[in-house]
């Protein structure tokens, strides 16, 4: 009997130490989430000079585009784009932006609306609520209490925190926030509006009609001076019924405070000087919700939002004015992401943290560094992803067990991250990889793929053969197609494989290994314009290698680390060996295939060079919105050894 007791005792406390959890609600609520790992992000590197997150996929789902508008309705397209939203429903994704013709905060602006299936290939936008004109009306600022003439004609923008809600009876409604442009001294975000937009999505694909869910009556606008008609008087009862779901969720609607501002929201928070903007939350294994707002903005419930803890700042996480975004995972943690930056103005790189107890986080690992040039000229454009979201609680559930998000890059183009859960930045098995098991890109779970709409990374199957191998297409004439495959930290090791280049119409590939820190050991460079095979060591460099397009190669490295040198053959011949490294690190634990030149250096790629791109005044990157002569390489038997 006594040990069946120890033993019950020891499933028990192995339960409390598995399940870790935070401390009390008054032990944390001066500093409701910490972060206590020891990565910090490098300013001088758009990647942070971090850990990579492991299988991360990313896609672009927009690639704005002026002279060829990939908007439905669109005559010239619209290359400010901003604040996603994601959900998932009807066994679709749905993915909602904001649009403006140039820049922020200016007209004419509109909000979209794309669709996809498995979150790589996307519907083109549909516009879901359109552009609006204003009438001629006099409003008063509800913070300066100045009196305002607004005169006929007048566009209105859209800006809002929150884009859809599923209601229990299984609709999707969308949203957006109608309110007046900056040109005429408004802050889009500070109760200035007209009001909140409502419409339903149906699972045919076609849309309800627009109406006001909430009109900003502190300042005016109301059912007569605004064009869309209130949703009380929609024939549909069971949408009225949605709408007031909707209105009754105070959790949901506390996303909405931020524009309204008003007393009719019945908001359970007491902002005071805080100014807390984009909300959104997680639970902690204790039951609390952890509320996250911008600018590490925190605050603490108990009874499902009813009431607040008073707001606090957690001073640990580095964040630079852009949103921040938290969520229990399917893996029963929880993550935040967010741009953990050392300054205000650069919007990189995007982070992931993860944690136990919703208290303490760690384990600061890149999802995303890429930071391409900015193609069109705008206003308020900061370079980097930016503004992520993920899928606001009860808004759908992906199968697959990932974690998704939405963010835009350079505030013009729209993408979406599928994370492998769970969250880590080591694989602790050697890579043994010929593709023939997988359907698409999708299944290599252990693969970073960065994958822009004119640059895709896929599984091909080569035509008139039985063999599938990764196919790395580039014709996109500022950015690259890349796969990187994590393998365990070796000091010393062996990576081969076999490499095919069909076509080279641009620039050239290269090849990389890198350490933890994302720095570059090695790198071969398939150039067309050195007809060889390059292999770089900084200062000085071998001869080139000849080497023939329509061809395939098995090339092998095996690296020393302790001596920082590798060698390497080509078709089980030794090229060249004692090759020194570019720089002196004790393990390397990634490989990279990309299609064009690193560029992740701040100090020589970025600061006032092409990743700074266009201003307000000036033109459009040369040939942004058209593609360039075609690269195809194909990458086939992946394999790794060391120790």
């Amino acid at each position: 009997m006594k040990c069946l007791m120890l033993f019950i005792a020891l499933i028990i406390n192995f339960a409390a130490y598995a399940q870790k959890m935070p401390p009390s609600l008054e032990d944390s609520k001066s500093e409701p989430i910490k972060y206590v790992g020891e990565e910090q992000t490098d300013p001088n590197f758009t990647h942070g000079a971090l850990r990579h997150a492991v299988g991360v996929h990313r896609y672009q789902a927009l690639r704005s585009n002026r002279e060829h508008p990939p908007e439905i309705g669109s005559r010239t397209g619209w290359t400010y784009n901003h604040q996603p939203y994601l959900c998932y429903w009807n066994d679709k994704f749905y993915f909602q932006y904001l649009s403006n013709q140039f820049t922020e905060h200016l007209p004419p602006g509109r909000t979209m609306l794309m669709t996809s299936k498995d979150g790589k290939y996307w519907s083109n936008p549909e516009i879901i609520f359109p552009e609006y004109t204003l009438p001629e009306v006099n409003y008063t600022d509800p913070e300066s209490k100045e009196l305002y003439h607004l005169p006929s004609g007048t566009k209105a923008i859209y800006h809002h925190r929150m884009g859809f809600y599923v209601t229990s009876d299984d609709r999707l409604l969308t949203f957006s926030f109608l309110t007046l442009p900056q040109s005429i001294r408004a802050n889009p975000n500070r109760g200035q509006g007209l009001g909140r937009l409502v419409r339903e999505v149906f699972k045919d694909g076609t849309y309800g009609p627009i109406y006001f869910i909430r009109y900003n009556r502190t300042t005016g606008w109301n059912e007569t001076n605004t064009d869309f008609p209130y949703y009380k008087t929609s024939p549909d009862k069971n949408f009225i019924k949605a709408c007031e779901e909707v209105l009754a969720n105070k959790l949901v609607t506390l996303q909405w405070w931020e524009e309204e501002r008003s007393e009719e929201g019945r908001y359970n928070i007491k902002p005071g000087d805080w100014n807390p903007e984009a909300f959104n939350y997680f639970r902690r294994p204790d039951g609390v919700i952890v509320g996250l707002w911008k600018k590490h903005k925190n605050a603490l419930s108990i009874d499902e939002g009813k009431s607040w803890t008073d707001f606090a700042l957690s001073n640990t996480f580095k964040t630079c004015g852009a949103k921040m975004w938290g969520q229990n995972t399917d893996d029963g943690r929880i993550a935040i992401v967010y741009n953990h930056s050392l300054t205000g103005s650069n919007r990189f790189p995007m982070v992931v943290m993860t944690s136990d107890d919703g208290y303490e986080f760690d384990n600061m690992l890149c999802l995303s560094g890429e930071v391409p040039p900015m193609r069109h000229y705008g206003w308020a454009k900061n370079n980097g992803p930016q503004y992520i979201r993920g899928i606001f609680e009860g808004n759908g559930n992906p199968p697959g067990g990932h974690l998704w998000n939405v963010f835009s890059v350079n505030k013009e183009d729209m993408w979406i991250t599928r994370t492998r859960l769970p969250i880590t930045g080591v694989v602790k098995e050697h890579v043994n990889q010929d593709f023939e098991n997988a359907v698409s890109e999708s299944d290599l779970e252990f693969w970073n793929i960065y994958s822009p709409k004119w640059a895709p990374v896929d599984v091909v199957k080569i035509p008139g053969e039985n063999n599938k191998v990764l196919q790395l297409l580039d014709e996109e004439p500022y950015d690259y197609a890349c796969a990187e495959r994590h393998f365990p930290p070796s000091g010393k090791g062996t990576i081969e494989f076999s490499i095919f280049v069909k076509e080279m119409g641009k620039d050239m590939l290269e090849f990389e290994l890198h350490n933890e820190n994302d720095e570059r050991a090695l790198r071969l460079r398939f150039d067309p314009r050195l007809e060889g095979l390059n292999m770089d060591v900084g200062r000085v460099e071998p001869r080139p290698v000849p080497f023939d397009q329509n061809k395939w190669y098995d090339v092998k490295i095996s690296f020393d680390c302790e001596k920082s040198k590798y060698d390497i053959w080509l078709n089980n011949k030794l090229v060249h060996e004692g090759i020194k490294f570019n720089m002196s690190t004790a393990t390397l634990e990634r490989m990279v295939f990309r299609t064009g030149s690193w560029r992740s250096d701040v100090r020589q790629y970025f600061l006032g060079g092409e990743a700074a791109g266009p201003g307000l005044d000036t033109e459009d990157l040369a040939g942004a919105d058209n593609k360039v002569a075609q690269s195809i390489i194909w990458v086939d038997n992946v394999k790794t050894s060391g120790e």
